[in-house]
């Protein structure tokens, strides 16, 4: 069970709709796909996805350097792998690129290793259940026409879907943010839930007021409405707010949850599995979470996320974006509101080397 061989490569997947998200236009995905290859001929993978291609290239550079250093390595040493990684980048870190590059082989590790005993991550990871419940967030973007977004919204109800969510943060009035709110409640009806996603794009002042119209409009969750360094910030807007705030995808490893945790600056922890460094890091965080009463969610990238969040007590919800969708043969099924957990070994979903090779733009 020796680690042989490390490689990665970056890939372009096109978006079926252009649209603008946290001030970007976003015309295609980028992935920097990582495969963990063992002397047994297991091969692991992992992937981190971005939305623009800046920093891919070094990203992926990075992570292919650092997987280096595994080679000769046991699969099932996760923890001492990580540790040889982290202290040979450790002059550019903690967090940042090298958070990143990490998750990427940590994740295909884990991969591996469920190949290799012939389970399912989530069941190796804990198993609490085999599903989790989904919620819907492609082509419900703040640059879409009332118009198209209601006809979106209306489309992911037609799936299955019961609980949707918008970004907002590009209105500067309050009732203008309601407003989109209110066209998604008119196409999809009284018993959708709806949440949103402000993108850090407002000050206390203006989270406060917006997130009061919001809720008096119904919505069941507030994510990210002001920046993530502003914990005080989050802390009062979760005091004086009714709906749950969620926040987290922007923290890199442990101490920056610990220190939002303590400060109460969250209802609900959303936790990117890139940033936080790949799935060894992310569950810890959600045990800190589960100790805390605080449910947890993922960040995009359902097809690792369903199984993490299946597996521990805390999982709430898991996003469904399907930006990975082009490079895999199979995809998650929906079943009663809930993306179900694959019972194949690791991961459970397998590339389609035919796109990946459609899609390659470097190898490294």
């Amino acid at each position: 069970m020796k680690i042989s061989r490390v490689t990665v490569e970056v890939l372009e997947t096109p978006v079926e709709l252009t649209y603008v998200a946290a001030g970007n236009a976003v015309g295609s995905n980028w992935h920097v796909l990582c495969r963990v290859d063992t002397d047994d001929d297991v091969q692991g993978i992992g992937f981190a996805v971005a939305t623009r291609p800046t920093l891919v290239n070094p990203l992926a550079r990075t992570a292919q350097e650092l997987g280096q250093l595994a080679l000769g390595m046991n699969v099932m040493e996760i923890e001492a792998v990580r540790a040889r990684m982290e202290r040979a980048g450790g002059w550019v870190g903690p967090g940042g690129m090298l958070s990143m590059a990490i998750s990427t082989i940590d994740i295909a590790l884990w991969d591996a290793i469920g190949k290799t005993l012939g389970q399912p991550l989530y069941r190796l990871l804990g198993g609490h259940r085999d599903r989790v419940r989904a919620y819907a967030s492609d082509a419900l973007w703040y640059s879409m026409p009332l118009e198209a977004l209601a006809r979106s919204a209306s489309h992911h109800v037609a799936r299955g879907y019961r609980r949707l969510k918008l970004r907002l943060g590009h209105e500067a009035r309050p009732e203008d943010e309601v407003a989109r709110v209110r066209a998604v409640r008119e196409a999809v009806g009284a018993e959708v839930q709806i949440m949103v996603d402000a993108t850090e794009s407002w000050n206390v002042a203006q989270a406060v007021a917006t997130g009061r119209a919001l809720q008096e409009a119904g919505i069941v969750w507030l994510e990210d409405p002001v920046s993530h360094q502003n914990v005080a910030g989050l802390a009062h807007l979760a005091q004086v707010l009714d709906i749950p705030v969620a926040a987290g995808e922007h923290l890199y490893g442990l101490d920056p949850f610990q220190k939002t945790f303590d400060a109460r600056g969250v209802d609900i922890a959303i936790i990117d599995l890139a940033r936080v460094g790949g799935i060894t890091p992310w569950m810890k965080v959600a045990a800190m979470a589960e100790a805390r009463g605080i449910p947890v969610a993922g960040h995009v990238i359902a097809e690792v996320h369903v199984h993490l969040l299946a597996a521990v007590p805390n999982g709430y919800l898991v996003e469904y974006m399907p930006r990975s969708e082009p490079i895999f043969q199979n995809r998650l099924a929906l079943q009663d509101e809930h993306l179900l957990a694959p019972q194949s070994p690791g991961l459970g979903v397998d590339l389609d080397e035919a796109a990946v090779e459609r899609f390659r733009v470097e190898k490294f």
